[in-house]
């Protein structure tokens, strides 16, 4: 169930955010993202609060069950210091999966 509701959620042309309510580093990633103009629905966050078995698959596809966990298409690029340290790339690879506008 709770890959299903990953792999479900994941865009081949855009960028995918799970997140927890209150945490620091998932509103860190969100700044960084608010940056960029995204077509409709190019940038999607789901709130993952309280869902344990969405964290364990996610750490099972990625190898981390820290969050933010930021996909860019379905590929995980990681957390919030992973989009950090991209960010000078982050245009191009955007604008290649065609997540802007």
């Amino acid at each position: 169930m709770a890959g299903t509701f990953v792999e479900s959620r994941l865009r081949s042309d855009g960028v995918t955010l799970f997140v927890k309510a209150g945490c620091p580093y998932c509103r860190d990633a969100m700044e960084v993202l608010k940056e960029y103009n995204f077509v409709p629905g190019g940038l999607q966050v789901f709130d993952i609060t309280g869902m344990e078995d969405v964290q364990d698959y996610l750490q099972q596809r990625t190898g981390q069950r820290t969050v933010p966990r930021v996909f860019l298409g379905r590929h995980c690029i990681g957390g919030a210091s992973d989009l950090q340290k991209m960010r000078w790339q982050l245009p191009s690879m955007l604008r290649q999966i065609g997540a802007l506008q």
